[in-house]
């Protein structure tokens, strides 16, 4: 289930390999990366030469620490995810201060005790409340913790302390990066900053095209109105002065029950299996062919997200070669105009209605 970061695909042009000004430096690179053994050389000798460059940048000593503790964080991170990326992933947000006895800790537990259930793994915060009622539901050989070191507060919590899917982690930045990154799903629960920063980095991430748009579901306890107090807020603030569009309320969806809640989630994979941009090409992999009726109904209906073209259904293209295991799922080939992702996530939800062939 490899899939490229989305971030990487906004630009058309092809990424140029970037060498140092001295051509013995470059030999001197390419056989290090040759006798170390690396399955992407080209990759991995464009980092080296960057690091070298950053050598010669007079960069302050503040600055040089923290690149370096960030791309071991992040190199750390995808070490210890990459024998699970088979697996599809829901992260859970919400307040590390919700208490055992509240309500919404026990819908948590029991929304990540559904989704294990459905094979799916989950990745928290790794602390407390929320995220420790979800880890708990989901038991430790289930999932993840990225924890955040924090002055005061945030701690392991029991079920993934000592686990080596805990995740320690400095910065916030490669924390949100490895959520986005690694999951399927989020499932959001009522909280405080850090919950709403999370929540509004999700749908920034997916509104502007630099995550991959997958469902997001909004928890609460039974007779909880926390997101619908936040709805007001975006409909009668940021949608009546025009700062998002109708179309950005796709990206997620209000749940009020656990039930509601897991079927939003595989509903959204029913069909749709993936994306993926290949130059100016978004292709989506379906786990089924369409019927020609729904393809048809598919380019009247969201005709006015190509920029050429039409939607047309085919096969992997040759530049998915990287992703041998879903190479023969059908794909969906389109050229979008790269502005409404809310209408993409429209688009999904149509795939999944759509009639198979």
């Amino acid at each position: 289930m490899e899939e490229d970061f989305p971030g990487d695909a906004i630009h058309d042009q092809l990424a140029r390999r970037q060498w140092t000004v001295a051509a013995p430096f470059d030999a001197r690179v390419r056989e290090l990366v040759r006798d170390w053994g690396a399955s992407s050389p080209e990759l991995i000798e464009e980092m080296i030469v960057t690091a070298l460059k950053i050598a010669r940048d007079q960069m302050s000593m503040a600055d040089l620490k923290l690149i370096n503790r960030s791309v071991k964080e992040m190199r750390y991170a995808a070490k210890v995810f990459a024998p699970f990326r088979d697996l599809r992933k829901v992260a859970v947000f919400g307040s590390a201060r919700t208490l055992p006895n509240a309500p919404e800790f026990k819908v948590a537990e029991d929304f990540a005790r559904e989704m294990v259930a459905h094979n799916y793994m989950v990745i928290t915060g790794g602390g407390d409340g929320i995220m420790g009622a979800a880890q708990h539901g989901a038991g430790r050989e289930r999932s993840f913790g990225l924890n955040i070191r924090l002055p005061f507060e945030q701690r392991a919590n029991e079920t993934i302390e000592g686990d080596p899917k805990l995740i320690n982690l400095n910065y916030f930045f490669t924390r949100k990066l490895n959520f986005v990154k690694e999951t399927h799903a989020f499932a959001l629960f009522p909280g405080g900053f850090g919950t709403l920063d999370e929540t509004f980095e999700v749908l920034t991430l997916m509104q502007t095209g630099k995550a991959r748009v997958i469902p997001v579901v909004l928890l609460d306890r039974p007779d909880g109105i926390y997101w619908e107090t936040w709805m007001k807020f975006l409909t009668q603030r940021l949608l009546k002065f025009g700062f998002i569009s109708q179309e950005d309320f796709s990206f997620f969806k209000i749940t009020h029950t656990v039930r509601e809640a897991v079927r939003e989630i595989l509903q959204f994979y029913k069909v749709y299996h993936s994306a993926r941009w290949v130059g100016k090409k978004l292709v989506i992999r379906i786990s089924h062919r369409l019927s020609r009726k729904a393809i048809v109904d598919l380019n009247e209906r969201f005709s006015d997200m190509l920029q050429t073209g039409e939607i047309v259904q085919g096969v992997a293209l040759r530049q998915e070669k990287n992703e041998p295991a879903i190479w023969d799922l059908p794909r969906l080939i389109l050229t979008p105009n790269r502005r409404s992702f809310g209408r993409f996530r429209q688009l999904v939800d149509a795939i999944n209605a759509s009639s198979i062939r």
